[in-house]
Protein backbone atom coordinates (compact mmCIF):
# COMPACT_ATOMS: atom_id res chain seq x y z
CA UNK A 1 0.00 0.00 0.00
CA UNK A 2 1.04 3.50 -0.73
CA UNK A 3 0.70 4.95 2.25
CA UNK A 4 0.57 9.06 2.17
CA UNK A 5 1.51 9.97 5.90
CA UNK A 6 3.46 13.52 4.25
CA UNK A 7 4.71 13.59 0.98
CA UNK A 8 7.25 16.06 1.14
CA UNK A 9 11.24 16.03 2.07
CA UNK A 10 14.37 15.60 -0.13
CA UNK A 11 17.19 13.16 0.09
CA UNK A 12 20.65 14.26 -1.30
CA UNK A 13 21.91 11.82 -3.87
CA UNK A 14 25.07 12.97 -4.29
CA UNK A 15 26.55 11.35 -1.20
CA UNK A 16 27.18 8.15 -3.13
CA UNK A 17 29.38 10.16 -5.60
CA UNK A 18 31.16 11.36 -2.81
CA UNK A 19 31.98 8.18 -1.13
CA UNK A 20 33.97 7.32 -3.95
CA UNK A 21 36.06 10.34 -3.43
CA UNK A 22 36.40 11.19 -0.04
CA UNK A 23 36.83 10.47 3.79
CA UNK A 24 34.52 13.07 4.88
CA UNK A 25 31.11 11.39 4.70
CA UNK A 26 27.76 12.31 5.85
CA UNK A 27 24.07 12.54 4.56
CA UNK A 28 21.61 15.28 4.68
CA UNK A 29 18.24 14.12 5.48
CA UNK A 30 15.31 16.47 6.95
CA UNK A 31 17.16 18.84 8.23
CA UNK A 32 19.93 16.62 9.89
CA UNK A 33 23.16 15.60 9.53
CA UNK A 34 23.73 12.10 9.84
CA UNK A 35 27.72 10.23 10.07
CA UNK A 36 28.23 7.32 7.48
CA UNK A 37 30.24 4.41 8.40
CA UNK A 38 33.38 4.83 6.31
CA UNK A 39 34.83 1.39 6.53
CA UNK A 40 31.12 -0.19 5.18
CA UNK A 41 31.25 2.83 2.50
CA UNK A 42 34.86 2.15 1.53
CA UNK A 43 33.82 -1.57 0.85
CA UNK A 44 30.77 -0.08 -1.28
CA UNK A 45 33.41 2.11 -3.25
CA UNK A 46 35.80 -0.90 -4.08
CA UNK A 47 32.77 -3.52 -4.99
CA UNK A 48 32.21 -0.45 -7.23
CA UNK A 49 35.45 -0.49 -8.51
CA UNK A 50 35.62 -4.11 -9.21
CA UNK A 51 32.82 -4.27 -11.13
CA UNK A 52 33.98 -1.46 -13.25
CA UNK A 53 37.33 -3.39 -14.13
CA UNK A 54 36.69 -6.87 -13.90
CA UNK A 55 33.14 -7.64 -14.75
CA UNK A 56 33.03 -9.77 -17.99
CA UNK A 57 31.35 -6.78 -19.64
CA UNK A 58 30.92 -3.30 -19.51
CA UNK A 59 28.29 -1.82 -16.61
CA UNK A 60 26.79 1.53 -16.82
CA UNK A 61 27.33 3.71 -13.53
CA UNK A 62 24.33 4.88 -13.15
CA UNK A 63 22.88 1.26 -13.16
CA UNK A 64 24.77 -0.04 -10.43
CA UNK A 65 24.31 3.16 -8.06
CA UNK A 66 20.46 2.86 -8.78
CA UNK A 67 20.47 -1.21 -8.21
CA UNK A 68 22.84 -0.66 -5.19
CA UNK A 69 20.05 2.00 -4.03
CA UNK A 70 16.95 -0.18 -4.50
CA UNK A 71 19.30 -3.25 -2.82
CA UNK A 72 19.28 -1.06 0.16
CA UNK A 73 16.11 -0.02 0.54
CA UNK A 74 14.19 -3.36 -0.56
CA UNK A 75 16.38 -4.69 2.32
CA UNK A 76 14.63 -3.18 4.91
CA UNK A 77 10.83 -4.51 4.50
CA UNK A 78 8.61 -5.74 2.18
CA UNK A 79 6.98 -2.76 1.88
CA UNK A 80 9.77 0.06 1.69
CA UNK A 81 11.07 0.63 -2.29
CA UNK A 82 13.03 2.70 -4.73
CA UNK A 83 11.28 3.84 -7.61
CA UNK A 84 12.57 4.91 -10.98
CA UNK A 85 11.51 7.08 -13.55
CA UNK A 86 8.95 4.59 -14.56
CA UNK A 87 7.85 2.80 -11.39
CA UNK A 88 7.22 6.45 -9.53
CA UNK A 89 4.99 7.19 -12.64
CA UNK A 90 2.62 3.50 -11.86
CA UNK A 91 2.60 4.29 -8.12
CA UNK A 92 1.24 7.96 -8.96
CA UNK A 93 -1.21 6.48 -11.07
CA UNK A 94 -2.13 3.90 -8.60
CA UNK A 95 -2.75 6.35 -5.83
CA UNK A 96 -4.60 8.71 -8.65
CA UNK A 97 -7.02 5.94 -9.39
CA UNK A 98 -5.85 7.24 -13.05
CA UNK A 99 -4.12 5.32 -15.82
CA UNK A 100 -4.14 6.06 -19.80
CA UNK A 101 -5.14 2.89 -21.08
CA UNK A 102 -8.44 1.19 -23.03
CA UNK A 103 -10.61 0.61 -19.49
CA UNK A 104 -11.18 -2.82 -18.80
CA UNK A 105 -11.23 -5.10 -16.02
CA UNK A 106 -8.89 -8.20 -17.01
CA UNK A 107 -8.33 -12.01 -15.63
CA UNK A 108 -6.66 -14.93 -16.96
CA UNK A 109 -8.40 -17.76 -18.03
CA UNK A 110 -6.41 -20.52 -20.42
CA UNK A 111 -3.72 -18.88 -21.38
CA UNK A 112 -5.64 -15.69 -22.53
CA UNK A 113 -6.85 -12.58 -21.47
CA UNK A 114 -10.50 -12.69 -20.44
CA UNK A 115 -12.39 -9.11 -19.49
CA UNK A 116 -14.31 -9.36 -16.95
CA UNK A 117 -15.96 -5.78 -17.58
CA UNK A 118 -15.12 -2.81 -19.54
CA UNK A 119 -15.15 0.52 -17.29
CA UNK A 120 -18.23 2.00 -18.30
CA UNK A 121 -17.84 5.32 -20.07
CA UNK A 122 -13.95 4.38 -21.61
CA UNK A 123 -12.87 3.42 -24.85
CA UNK A 124 -13.85 -0.31 -24.41
CA UNK A 125 -16.88 0.42 -22.98
CA UNK A 126 -17.88 2.09 -26.27
CA UNK A 127 -15.78 0.27 -28.44
CA UNK A 128 -18.73 -2.93 -27.61
CA UNK A 129 -16.36 -5.07 -25.37
CA UNK A 130 -18.29 -7.26 -23.53
CA UNK A 131 -17.94 -9.67 -20.15
CA UNK A 132 -16.33 -12.83 -20.90
CA UNK A 133 -14.52 -11.69 -24.58
CA UNK A 134 -11.10 -13.02 -24.52
CA UNK A 135 -8.22 -11.29 -25.98
CA UNK A 136 -6.32 -13.04 -28.17
CA UNK A 137 -4.04 -10.57 -29.06
CA UNK A 138 -2.06 -7.44 -28.49
CA UNK A 139 -1.69 -5.66 -31.71
CA UNK A 140 1.04 -7.99 -33.13
CA UNK A 141 1.74 -10.03 -30.06
CA UNK A 142 0.02 -13.60 -29.14
CA UNK A 143 -1.75 -13.46 -25.42
CA UNK A 144 -0.97 -16.86 -25.00
CA UNK A 145 2.44 -16.96 -22.47
CA UNK A 146 2.49 -13.68 -21.44
CA UNK A 147 1.57 -12.78 -17.50
CA UNK A 148 -0.89 -10.33 -16.90
CA UNK A 149 1.23 -7.60 -16.10
CA UNK A 150 2.65 -8.25 -19.71
CA UNK A 151 -0.53 -7.98 -21.28
CA UNK A 152 -1.57 -4.69 -19.11
CA UNK A 153 1.53 -2.83 -19.96
CA UNK A 154 1.04 -2.82 -23.34
CA UNK A 155 -1.91 -2.20 -23.35
CA UNK A 156 -1.37 0.92 -21.72
CA UNK A 157 0.42 4.08 -23.27
CA UNK A 158 0.24 7.35 -24.03
CA UNK A 159 -3.31 9.21 -24.87
CA UNK A 160 -4.40 9.41 -28.29
CA UNK A 161 -2.18 6.20 -29.07
CA UNK A 162 -4.07 2.90 -30.86
CA UNK A 163 -4.27 -0.52 -29.82
CA UNK A 164 -5.43 -3.13 -31.63
CA UNK A 165 -7.00 -6.43 -29.85
CA UNK A 166 -8.44 -9.09 -31.73
CA UNK A 167 -11.01 -10.77 -29.55
CA UNK A 168 -12.71 -14.35 -29.18
CA UNK A 169 -16.10 -13.70 -28.05
CA UNK A 170 -17.22 -17.30 -27.03
CA UNK A 171 -21.00 -17.07 -27.45
CA UNK A 172 -20.74 -15.68 -31.09
CA UNK A 173 -17.87 -18.38 -31.73
CA UNK A 174 -15.99 -15.98 -33.85
CA UNK A 175 -12.68 -13.74 -33.68
CA UNK A 176 -13.10 -10.07 -34.80
CA UNK A 177 -10.31 -7.33 -34.22
CA UNK A 178 -11.12 -3.97 -32.66
CA UNK A 179 -8.73 -0.72 -32.85
CA UNK A 180 -9.17 1.38 -29.46
CA UNK A 181 -7.23 4.59 -28.86
CA UNK A 182 -6.13 5.17 -25.53
CA UNK A 183 -7.17 7.53 -23.25
CA UNK A 184 -6.87 8.62 -19.40
CA UNK A 185 -9.05 6.44 -17.33
CA UNK A 186 -10.81 7.14 -14.23
CA UNK A 187 -11.21 3.30 -11.99
CA UNK A 188 -14.06 3.12 -9.67
CA UNK A 189 -12.70 2.13 -6.00
CA UNK A 190 -16.60 2.21 -4.61
CA UNK A 191 -19.88 -0.06 -5.67
CA UNK A 192 -22.75 -0.20 -4.07
CA UNK A 193 -26.75 -1.08 -4.13
CA UNK A 194 -29.52 -1.36 -2.07
CA UNK A 195 -29.66 -5.38 -1.71
CA UNK A 196 -33.48 -5.49 -0.37
CA UNK A 197 -35.73 -3.13 1.38
CA UNK A 198 -34.00 -1.34 3.90
CA UNK A 199 -30.60 -3.44 3.63
CA UNK A 200 -27.56 -1.93 1.54
CA UNK A 201 -24.14 -2.99 0.37
CA UNK A 202 -21.21 -0.95 -0.26
CA UNK A 203 -18.01 -1.90 -1.18
CA UNK A 204 -14.60 -0.42 -1.21
CA UNK A 205 -11.67 -1.67 -3.31
CA UNK A 206 -9.19 0.58 -3.20
CA UNK A 207 -8.30 3.85 -0.98
CA UNK A 208 -7.58 6.29 -3.89
CA UNK A 209 -7.97 10.46 -4.31
CA UNK A 210 -11.25 9.71 -5.60
CA UNK A 211 -12.53 7.22 -3.01
CA UNK A 212 -14.04 9.80 -0.62
CA UNK A 213 -15.79 11.82 -3.49
CA UNK A 214 -17.11 8.53 -4.62
CA UNK A 215 -18.22 7.05 -1.38
CA UNK A 216 -20.68 10.38 -0.94
CA UNK A 217 -22.34 9.91 -3.90
CA UNK A 218 -22.79 6.41 -4.08
CA UNK A 219 -24.62 6.94 0.17
CA UNK A 220 -26.50 9.81 -1.37
CA UNK A 221 -27.44 7.53 -4.41
CA UNK A 222 -28.69 4.67 -1.49
CA UNK A 223 -30.37 6.83 0.54
CA UNK A 224 -32.14 8.86 -1.85
CA UNK A 225 -33.23 5.41 -3.29
CA UNK A 226 -34.01 3.51 0.26
CA UNK A 227 -34.37 6.71 2.98
CA UNK A 228 -35.60 5.08 6.04
CA UNK A 229 -32.60 2.59 5.74
CA UNK A 230 -32.42 0.03 8.32
CA UNK A 231 -28.83 -1.74 7.42
CA UNK A 232 -25.69 -1.45 6.02
CA UNK A 233 -22.81 -3.51 4.98
CA UNK A 234 -19.57 -1.48 4.59
CA UNK A 235 -17.43 -4.32 2.35
CA UNK A 236 -13.62 -3.94 2.44
CA UNK A 237 -13.34 -7.88 1.26
CA UNK A 238 -9.46 -8.22 -0.56
CA UNK A 239 -9.38 -4.59 0.08
CA UNK A 240 -5.29 -3.84 -0.15
CA UNK A 241 -5.36 -0.48 1.48
CA UNK A 242 -4.16 3.05 -0.20
CA UNK A 243 -4.36 6.54 0.78
CA UNK A 244 -4.54 7.35 5.09
CA UNK A 245 -6.41 10.68 4.59
CA UNK A 246 -8.92 8.54 3.09
CA UNK A 247 -9.31 5.60 5.76
CA UNK A 248 -9.43 8.87 8.21
CA UNK A 249 -12.54 9.84 5.86
CA UNK A 250 -14.40 7.09 5.39
CA UNK A 251 -14.15 6.44 9.52
CA UNK A 252 -15.38 9.78 10.02
CA UNK A 253 -18.55 9.14 8.25
CA UNK A 254 -19.41 6.65 10.64
CA UNK A 255 -17.86 8.05 14.08
CA UNK A 256 -18.56 10.32 16.12
CA UNK A 257 -16.72 13.69 15.50
CA UNK A 258 -13.35 14.24 17.17
CA UNK A 259 -12.75 10.62 18.29
CA UNK A 260 -9.53 8.70 17.46
CA UNK A 261 -9.44 7.06 14.08
CA UNK A 262 -6.04 6.10 14.46
CA UNK A 263 -2.31 7.31 15.81
CA UNK A 264 1.60 6.42 14.34
CA UNK A 265 4.70 6.01 15.65
CA UNK A 266 8.21 6.12 14.30
CA UNK A 267 11.38 7.45 14.73
CA UNK A 268 10.35 10.82 13.16
CA UNK A 269 8.39 13.58 14.97
CA UNK A 270 5.95 14.22 12.41
CA UNK A 271 6.21 10.48 12.26
CA UNK A 272 4.44 10.20 15.89
CA UNK A 273 0.96 11.32 15.45
CA UNK A 274 -2.85 10.88 16.22
CA UNK A 275 -5.62 11.23 13.31
CA UNK A 276 -8.99 11.72 14.23
CA UNK A 277 -12.39 12.44 13.12
CA UNK A 278 -12.58 16.03 11.77
CA UNK A 279 -12.04 17.71 8.81
CA UNK A 280 -8.54 19.00 9.51
CA UNK A 281 -7.55 15.50 9.12
CA UNK A 282 -8.65 14.14 5.80
CA UNK A 283 -9.63 17.35 3.40
CA UNK A 284 -6.98 18.49 1.15
CA UNK A 285 -5.87 21.91 0.63
CA UNK A 286 -8.27 24.18 -1.08
CA UNK A 287 -11.18 21.50 -0.75
CA UNK A 288 -14.01 21.52 1.67
CA UNK A 289 -15.53 18.50 3.84
CA UNK A 290 -17.07 16.21 1.38
CA UNK A 291 -18.87 14.35 4.34
CA UNK A 292 -21.24 17.47 5.20
CA UNK A 293 -22.96 15.78 2.43
CA UNK A 294 -23.53 13.05 4.42
CA UNK A 295 -27.28 12.02 5.75
CA UNK A 296 -27.15 12.40 9.32
CA UNK A 297 -28.93 9.13 9.45
CA UNK A 298 -25.30 7.06 8.41
CA UNK A 299 -24.26 8.12 12.13
CA UNK A 300 -26.47 5.51 13.43
CA UNK A 301 -27.39 3.19 10.90
CA UNK A 302 -26.70 -0.37 12.00
CA UNK A 303 -23.59 -1.34 10.49
CA UNK A 304 -21.55 -4.34 9.75
CA UNK A 305 -18.17 -4.67 8.13
CA UNK A 306 -17.40 -7.74 6.11
CA UNK A 307 -13.12 -7.78 5.96
CA UNK A 308 -11.37 -11.38 5.18
CA UNK A 309 -7.34 -11.79 4.90
CA UNK A 310 -6.82 -9.86 2.01
CA UNK A 311 -7.92 -6.31 3.70
CA UNK A 312 -4.90 -4.49 4.53
CA UNK A 313 -3.84 -1.39 5.77
CA UNK A 314 -6.31 1.54 5.36
CA UNK A 315 -8.70 -0.93 5.44
CA UNK A 316 -7.59 -2.18 8.77
CA UNK A 317 -7.48 1.14 9.88
CA UNK A 318 -11.08 1.72 8.85
CA UNK A 319 -12.19 -1.83 10.47
CA UNK A 320 -10.01 -1.54 13.54
CA UNK A 321 -11.57 2.21 14.51
CA UNK A 322 -15.02 1.40 13.78
CA UNK A 323 -14.73 -1.68 15.75
CA UNK A 324 -12.40 -0.18 19.11
CA UNK A 325 -15.58 2.82 19.35
CA UNK A 326 -18.19 -0.37 18.88
CA UNK A 327 -19.81 1.10 15.73
CA UNK A 328 -19.96 -1.77 13.96
CA UNK A 329 -19.85 -5.91 13.97
CA UNK A 330 -16.99 -7.13 12.30
CA UNK A 331 -17.21 -10.61 10.38
CA UNK A 332 -15.19 -12.40 8.01
CA UNK A 333 -12.14 -13.77 8.52
CA UNK A 334 -8.76 -12.21 10.35
CA UNK A 335 -6.67 -9.29 8.30
CA UNK A 336 -3.63 -9.28 6.42
CA UNK A 337 -2.02 -7.31 9.17
CA UNK A 338 -0.26 -4.68 7.43
CA UNK A 339 0.01 -1.95 9.92
CA UNK A 340 2.66 0.13 8.71
CA UNK A 341 2.94 3.94 7.28
CA UNK A 342 5.30 4.22 3.82
CA UNK A 343 6.01 7.48 3.30
CA UNK A 344 7.41 9.06 -0.51
CA UNK A 345 10.52 11.09 -0.02
CA UNK A 346 11.40 12.52 -3.67
CA UNK A 347 15.22 12.07 -5.21
CA UNK A 348 14.65 14.10 -7.99
CA UNK A 349 12.01 15.10 -10.80
CA UNK A 350 10.87 11.56 -10.90
CA UNK A 351 12.62 9.36 -8.96
CA UNK A 352 11.74 8.50 -5.24
CA UNK A 353 11.58 6.06 -2.31
CA UNK A 354 8.90 4.57 -0.34
CA UNK A 355 10.09 4.31 3.40
CA UNK A 356 8.20 2.50 6.00
CA UNK A 357 8.26 5.23 8.71
CA UNK A 358 5.82 4.39 11.51
CA UNK A 359 3.39 1.95 12.93
CA UNK A 360 -0.41 1.87 12.79
CA UNK A 361 -2.09 1.82 16.12
CA UNK A 362 -5.84 1.46 16.77
CA UNK A 363 -7.74 3.74 19.19
CA UNK A 364 -7.69 1.53 21.80
CA UNK A 365 -3.54 1.08 21.34
CA UNK A 366 -3.25 -2.01 19.47
CA UNK A 367 -0.38 -2.66 16.94
CA UNK A 368 -2.23 -3.45 13.30
CA UNK A 369 1.34 -5.10 12.03
CA UNK A 370 1.55 -8.49 11.51
CA UNK A 371 -1.12 -9.20 14.15
CA UNK A 372 -4.23 -7.61 11.44
CA UNK A 373 -7.86 -7.30 12.88
CA UNK A 374 -9.88 -10.38 14.47
CA UNK A 375 -13.63 -9.89 13.60
CA UNK A 376 -16.24 -10.16 16.08
CA UNK A 377 -17.79 -13.14 14.16
CA UNK A 378 -15.29 -15.21 12.11
CA UNK A 379 -17.53 -16.31 8.67
CA UNK A 380 -16.22 -18.90 6.47
CA UNK A 381 -16.17 -17.80 2.65
CA UNK A 382 -18.94 -20.28 1.45
CA UNK A 383 -21.53 -23.12 3.69
CA UNK A 384 -19.05 -25.95 2.66
CA UNK A 385 -16.00 -23.60 4.94
CA UNK A 386 -13.08 -22.31 4.28
CA UNK A 387 -10.57 -25.42 4.64
CA UNK A 388 -7.69 -23.36 2.51
CA UNK A 389 -7.70 -20.02 4.35
CA UNK A 390 -4.41 -21.58 5.29
CA UNK A 391 -3.34 -21.41 2.04
CA UNK A 392 -3.52 -17.39 1.97
CA UNK A 393 -0.04 -15.01 2.69
CA UNK A 394 -0.48 -12.22 5.03
CA UNK A 395 1.95 -9.85 6.55
CA UNK A 396 3.31 -12.24 9.06
CA UNK A 397 4.50 -14.64 6.36
CA UNK A 398 6.46 -11.75 4.23
CA UNK A 399 10.24 -12.08 4.46
CA UNK A 400 11.83 -9.32 6.84
CA UNK A 401 8.10 -8.45 7.81
CA UNK A 402 8.51 -5.64 11.02
CA UNK A 403 7.22 -7.12 14.12
CA UNK A 404 4.24 -5.44 15.57
CA UNK A 405 6.07 -3.58 17.84
CA UNK A 406 4.51 -5.17 20.79
CA UNK A 407 7.08 -7.92 21.93
CA UNK A 408 5.91 -10.28 19.91
CA UNK A 409 7.50 -11.68 16.67
CA UNK A 410 8.29 -14.30 14.32
CA UNK A 411 7.37 -17.91 14.43
CA UNK A 412 9.54 -20.13 16.17
CA UNK A 413 11.16 -23.20 14.17
CA UNK A 414 8.28 -25.79 15.94
CA UNK A 415 5.17 -23.01 14.94
CA UNK A 416 6.70 -22.30 11.25
CA UNK A 417 6.98 -26.27 10.66
CA UNK A 418 3.33 -26.72 11.89
CA UNK A 419 2.17 -24.11 10.23
CA UNK A 420 4.07 -25.69 6.69
CA UNK A 421 2.49 -29.08 7.51
CA UNK A 422 -1.09 -27.80 7.40
CA UNK A 423 -0.30 -25.91 4.44
CA UNK A 424 1.03 -28.77 2.92
CA UNK A 425 -2.57 -31.10 3.98
CA UNK A 426 -4.46 -27.92 2.43
CA UNK A 427 -2.65 -28.07 -0.80
CA UNK A 428 -3.08 -31.81 -1.06
CA UNK A 429 -6.76 -31.15 -0.53
CA UNK A 430 -7.11 -28.62 -3.58
CA UNK A 431 -5.51 -30.85 -5.73
CA UNK A 432 -7.48 -33.63 -4.95
CA UNK A 433 -10.84 -30.97 -5.46
CA UNK A 434 -9.39 -30.09 -9.01
CA UNK A 435 -8.98 -33.27 -10.22
CA UNK A 436 -12.46 -34.04 -9.63
CA UNK A 437 -13.31 -30.68 -10.93
CA UNK A 438 -10.69 -29.26 -13.42
CA UNK A 439 -12.62 -25.78 -13.36
CA UNK A 440 -11.48 -25.17 -9.90
CA UNK A 441 -13.06 -23.70 -7.18
CA UNK A 442 -14.40 -20.53 -7.97
CA UNK A 443 -16.24 -18.39 -5.14
CA UNK A 444 -18.91 -16.26 -6.24
CA UNK A 445 -18.75 -12.68 -6.92
CA UNK A 446 -19.07 -10.27 -4.02
CA UNK A 447 -22.45 -8.42 -3.49
CA UNK A 448 -24.17 -11.18 -5.06
CA UNK A 449 -27.17 -13.65 -3.95
CA UNK A 450 -24.77 -16.06 -4.14
CA UNK A 451 -22.04 -14.26 -1.79
CA UNK A 452 -22.41 -16.33 1.44
CA UNK A 453 -20.78 -13.61 3.71
CA UNK A 454 -23.04 -10.98 2.86
CA UNK A 455 -25.96 -13.16 3.27
CA UNK A 456 -24.62 -13.67 7.17
CA UNK A 457 -24.11 -9.97 7.65
CA UNK A 458 -27.44 -9.25 6.52
CA UNK A 459 -28.96 -12.08 9.50
CA UNK A 460 -26.76 -10.23 11.62
CA UNK A 461 -28.55 -7.12 11.16
CA UNK A 462 -32.18 -8.43 11.39
CA UNK A 463 -30.65 -10.31 14.19
CA UNK A 464 -31.15 -13.63 12.62
CA UNK A 465 -28.95 -16.58 13.26
CA UNK A 466 -25.27 -16.35 11.78
CA UNK A 467 -23.79 -19.52 10.43
CA UNK A 468 -20.24 -19.06 12.26
CA UNK A 469 -16.95 -20.31 11.14
CA UNK A 470 -16.31 -24.10 12.69
CA UNK A 471 -12.92 -23.96 10.90
CA UNK A 472 -11.65 -20.61 11.25
CA UNK A 473 -9.42 -19.25 13.96
CA UNK A 474 -7.99 -15.97 15.31
CA UNK A 475 -3.85 -16.16 14.31
CA UNK A 476 -2.04 -15.50 17.20
CA UNK A 477 1.02 -13.22 17.55
CA UNK A 478 3.99 -15.33 18.21
CA UNK A 479 6.89 -14.62 20.81
CA UNK A 480 10.33 -14.45 19.54
CA UNK A 481 12.34 -17.10 20.36
CA UNK A 482 15.43 -15.64 22.80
Amino acid sequence: MGQKLKIAGWISVGVFAGALTTVSLQTVARGTVTPLPLEEIQQLSAVFGLIKTDYVEPVDDKKLITDAIAGMVSSLDPHSQYFDKKTFKEFREGTTGKFVGVGIEITQEDGLIKIVSPIEGSPAYRAGLKTNDLITKIDDTAVRGLTLNEAVKRMRGEPSTKVLLTIFRKDENRTFPVTITREEIKTQSVKGKVIEPGYAWIRLSQFQERTVDDFVRKVEEIYQQEPKLKGLVLDLRNDPGGLLDAAVAISAAFLPENVTVVSTNGQLADSKATYKATPSFYTRRGQGDPLKRLPAALKSVPLVVLVNEGSASASEIVAGALQDHQRATLMGSQTFGKGSVQTVRPLGPDTGIKITTARYYTPSGRSIQAKGIVPDVMVDETAEGDVYAVLRTREADLEKHLGTGQGQEQLSPEQDKAREEAREEARKRLEEEIKKNPAGRKLPEFGTDKDFQLTQALHRLKGEPVQVSKTLTERKEEKKEE
